[in-house]
């Protein structure tokens, strides 16, 4: 809200609010608040399944609700990648479905959705503009299940931890998606959601230059076969 009213942004037209609120349900609301579930009783492997399946169901939203029509070459690329993707979750220990990956299936739709439409959304709006005025439409629904747990907040928590969730706060909810949406107006949904194939890759990078942990060969064949798909597609 501060951002749009330093801009000085008017309010958006009439017909953009009703898919200013799918993707605030989407991205905002769904994918965070089922995924956040889901992680409290499946396995941290598990997200790793959601990076493989999650930019698939990005191109399927794309395809379904904004009219994008991949080739069928595409199609096959990208399960490919998402394949991949999910294999090297198992071997990693995702092991076999649970019942908390019922969550994980909806976070994976809600955020497929809401990425295909504020996509969609940014070639009329600003990329920026989308995701400030999603946040904003959210703020009703949030405020009360705030302050109805404002109670269960662990206010003496370390630094480290709230330097954390400030950092999902602005960059994970925010400023993460004026380039993103960007991009997807930019390139189109169903071309640009395939870059999401390298974030578990990228997250193992980081970890190994920020933690100093081994990345070892097998994730670095999985990681190069995953590149090609994404160039390729």
């Amino acid at each position: 809200a501060l951002i749009l009213a330093v801009r000085r942004q008017p309010l958006p037209d009439r017909r953009h609010w009703g898919r200013l609120m799918v993707v605030a349900l989407g991205v905002v609301l769904g994918f965070p608040l089922f995924s956040a579930i889901a992680m409290v009783s499946v396995p941290a492997a598990h997200g790793g399944v959601v990076m493989g399946v999650l930019p698939l169901a990005t191109t399927v939203a794309g395809a379904v609700l904004c009219g994008e029509r991949p080739s069928a070459g595409f199609w096959t690329l990208a399960m490919f990648g998402s394949a991949l993707v999910v294999a090297f979750a198992a071997l990693k220990g995702a092991g076999w479905l649970v019942a908390g990956d019922w969550w994980l299936l909806l976070a994976v739709a809600a955020a497929g959705v809401g990425y295909a439409v504020g996509g969609e959304l940014s070639r009329t709006l600003c990329g920026w503009q989308v995701i400030c005025w999603a946040l904003v439409v959210s703020v009703p629904f949030i405020l009360p299940v705030v302050a109805w747990h404002m109670d269960g907040v662990n206010w003496g928590a370390p630094a480290r931890v709230w330097a954390a969730f400030l950092y999902v706060a602005l960059f994970s909810q925010l400023l993460a998606f004026f380039a993103w949406n960007r991009g997807m107006a930019l390139g189109g949904v169903s071309r640009v959601a395939q870059v999401q194939l390298l974030q578990l890759f990228m997250t193992l990078a980081g970890s190994a230059v920020l933690l100093g942990e081994e990345i070892g060969t097998v994730p670095l064949i999985f990681a190069v076969c995953v590149v090609a798909a994404v160039a390729l597609s």
